[in-house]
């Protein structure tokens, strides 16, 4: 794999990952509801779900969704459902603190398997990567080396979109001292959340 193909990989990946979509939404939902530490373990699930992609792509295993088309329906179903649960226990929250102190809903690891689900639940996500790697990239030549370069590529690029999302979004929510305010803002990242759920339960029908 040469260097112009890598970088060319890189920017197509930057430009697809920076177009606001559900990945973005909920990231963006997440920080005006909790903070950064949790919004920042769903971008890390958001990013797994990118490079399992990827993978799969990599090993010619592309084929997997037309083949196992329920498998895939149930990510969907998987990712709805607990989308709407977070946005339930956001509704619900009640008054915060009124030192803007996030809420700590869930525990790191339902904030990577929440961002996870999302990305696995996304077919547009599958379909960037379906389409976009072999135009690029030799399949039938890639290597051990060149695959995790691809790999730390898409980990570098991802997060580069990622977190600034999460900090813009979570220092917004520093701006708010008033309780009724952050429990206004707490109910329209619910109310975010939901709308993403609903995309993605719209698109997987």
């Amino acid at each position: 794999m040469t260097l112009a193909a890598l970088l060319a990989y890189s920017g197509a990946l930057f430009i697809a990952a920076a177009i606001p979509g559900p990945g973005i939404t909920a990231i963006v939902a997440r920080a005006l509801g909790s903070g950064f530490r949790e919004t920042f373990f769903m971008g890390l699930g958001l990013v797994l779900g990118d490079m399992t992609y990827l993978t799969a792509v990599v090993l010619g295993l592309a084929f997997v969704a037309q083949t196992f088309t329920e498998i895939f329906i149930a990510i969907k179903i998987a990712g709805v459902l607990y989308l709407g649960y977070i946005a339930w226990k956001l509704w619900t929250a009640g008054l915060i603190s009124t030192d803007v102190s996030a809420k700590k809903s869930t525990s790191p690891g339902m904030s990577f398997l929440s961002g996870l689900l999302v990305t696995l639940g996304n077919p547009k996500t599958m379909l960037f990567y379906v389409a976009l790697v072999p135009t690029l990239i030799d399949l039938d030549s890639i290597g051990l080396p060149d695959y995790a370069l691809l790999l730390a590529a898409t980990f570098v690029v991802l997060l580069a979109v990622l977190i600034p999302y999460m900090l813009l979004a979570s220092r917004a929510r520093s701006f708010l001292k008033k309780p009724r305010a952050l429990q206004v803002l707490n109910r329209a990242a619910a109310g975010i959340l939901a709308g993403t759920a609903a995309f993605i339960a719209v698109r997987a029908a």
